[in-house]
């Protein structure tokens, strides 16, 4: 099964989409993001699997929750960024 990650700008706002996720049934996975995906070597992600990442985005967007870019984690250990 494939796992997403979904960028967040802060560990604040991770933990935040991380708690909106778990009310709603949702599991992710608050964690750093990988440094080939972040400008400056610092940033936080949720790891969602895969079939939940358009439920877990419906959950972040109804809301409100910020969130940055979207990635698929391939299993040769590359992220490839994808589309909503």
């Amino acid at each position: 099964m494939q796992r997403y990650l979904i960028m967040c700008r802060s560990l604040t706002y991770a933990q935040r989409a991380a708690s909106a996720l778990e009310r709603a049934g949702v599991t992710a996975a608050v964690s750093r993001a990988p440094q080939q995906l972040t400008a400056n070597g610092c940033g936080y992600c949720l790891r969602v699997n895969e079939n939940r990442f358009h439920a877990a985005l419906g959950v972040l967007e109804r809301g409100g929750i910020p969130h940055g870019r979207l990635y698929r984690a391939e299993a040769d250990g590359r992220y490839v960024e994808v589309a909503r």
